[in-house]
């Protein structure tokens, strides 16, 4: 019940202040516009936006690691797994420049979908061919305006901790454009918010790793295929790695 309660006061923070910061949103958008290009400013300010709801909810102890190997000089393909609509704002955390793949759903989202239109973010029909090849196109224009893409190959939640397997499109795009990709592994998301729930879980740990790009020479001799393999046991071990740690914390505390 207590947890029912808390849930339903966290969502009527989220939706006032959703209010509010697109109001901030859309005033950065007019004023930026016309000069940033590439609306860095307006991703900047949608990133502090997200981060907003993991800074003030203390039940939730986010650890990110690896942030150094992010060149923000460089244009990546950003691939990791997917556990929780929370992945989104934990990837956010990362404050660094990058443009959404999203399904078109979350676009339709009254304030929240609005602000990702101002951001240029790219939406996806799942299952269309030509939202497909429009997604494509829209990634490799936003590619040569230097903008990262950030996607989750797995297409959807996965419903337990392993990872579903990897689609191609992120894959063809980093071949297609010549550029390196950036594995982030994230564990944790699941439990403090499960797939079709929208209730409090209680304390829960999350934590999001960076990994080591594959490097464009790496990218240009290995298959679509092959790409696909290497990044997903290279986030999977990594998110192995995490849980070893989170259920540690758990059995430390219960003991």
């Amino acid at each position: 019940m207590i947890n029912r309660i808390i849930s339903v006061f966290f969502l009527g923070y989220i939706c006032i202040t959703c209010l509010l910061m697109f109001v901030g949103a859309l005033i950065i958008w007019l004023l930026t516009v016309g000069f940033d290009k590439q609306l860095k400013i307006l991703h900047l300010y949608t990133s502090f936006w997200a981060s907003i709801y993991i800074w003030t909810m203390p039940a939730w102890s986010l650890t990110i690691k690896g942030k150094s190997y992010i060149d923000n000089k460089k244009t990546y393909i950003v691939t990791s797994n997917h556990q929780s609509l929370l992945d989104i704002l934990v990837a956010f955390r990362l404050f660094f420049h990058f443009k959404w793949v999203s399904k078109v759903e979350i676009f339709k989202i009254p304030l929240v979908g609005w602000n990702m239109y101002l951001n240029q973010y790219i939406p996806l029909v799942r299952g269309d061919k030509n939202s497909v090849q429009k997604m494509f196109d829209d990634c490799n224009k936003s590619i040569l305006q230097g903008n990262s893409i950030y996607m989750f190959p797995e297409g959807t939640r996965s419903k337990t901790r392993e990872l579903k397997a990897f689609k191609s499109g992120a894959f063809v795009i980093a071949k297609k454009n010549n550029i390196p990709i950036l594995p982030i592994a994230i564990s944790g998301t699941r439990e403090a918010l499960p797939r079709n729930s929208l209730n409090f879980h209680g304390k829960k740990t999350i934590i999001v790793t960076v990994l080591p790009e594959i490097p464009v020479e790496i990218v240009e001799n290995l298959s679509v295929d092959e790409l696909s393999h290497l990044v997903r046991c290279r986030i999977s071990e990594q998110v192995i790695q995490n849980y070893a740690i989170i259920d540690g914390n758990k059995e430390s505390k219960s003991q």
